[in-house]
């Protein structure tokens, strides 16, 4: 195999629930690596610098952390990633101008059969074998999930109540009345009840390539 099966997993905005599924989904299959995008500003991002600030770790060049002494932190995304199973983690931090150069310079050390890549804008630099788009009737969709519509294979409705009939019926009247049903189009959507389904999907994906 000339390169690991890239499947992505990006979400319509922060929050929605991306780290989650990309931790069902290592769990499902061990021996998986994982890879963490994220894209940060010379400056202040607004938000707790402790929860989510990149600003001090970018650089001139994309800055890419691999194996567990670099990404293991307890509680952060990366961290989950590997009390996931993950059996290797690794980070990029980006800044805009670097995404590609980014997600290429963090696919390049990964020799499992397969990669969970988290993020949206690495969407325009790499082809991706399947692609997760994780939604939420949230009112919003980012302008970097917008993009990576154009490349999602499904979308996916983590439902953290367990009723997913129900978090499907009220994300499609949400839909339907903010005219994001036409962003979407026919793509197939998910709850979290369909989540071996979803595995099915990606294993069948990985057995063509392989």
């Amino acid at each position: 195999m000339s390169r690991p099966v890239i499947i992505g997993v990006s979400g319509f905005t922060s929050e929605v629930g991306k780290t989650t599924l990309m931790c069902d989904l290592l769990r499902a299959f061990p021996g998986w690596e994982a890879i963490k995008m994220t894209r940060g500003h010379y400056r202040s991002c607004g938000k707790d610098p402790h929860a989510c600030c990149v600003s001090d770790l970018l650089s001139d060049d994309p800055v890419i952390r691999s194996g567990r002494d670099q990404t293991y932190e307890p509680g952060k995304d990366t961290g989950r990633y590997w009390d996931a199973g993950a059996s290797n983690v690794h980070w990029a931090i980006v800044t805009d101008s670097q995404v590609e150069q980014g997600i290429k310079r963090a696919l390049a050390p990964v020799s499992a059969q397969g990669v969970f890549v988290e993020g949206n804008s690495f969407l325009d630099f790499i082809k991706s074998d399947l692609v997760i788009m994780v939604a939420r009737d949230t009112g919003k969709i980012k302008a970097s999930a917008r993009r990576a519509l154009a490349h999602t294979s499904m979308l996916y409705l983590l439902d953290d109540a367990g009723n997913g009939k129900a978090d499907l019926a009220s994300f499609n009247r949400w839909t339907k009345e903010s005219g994001v049903d036409k962003l979407i189009g026919e793509l197939p959507i998910y709850t979290h009840e369909d989540l071996p389904e979803v595995v099915a999907k990606i294993r069948s994906v990985a057995a063509k390539l392989s």
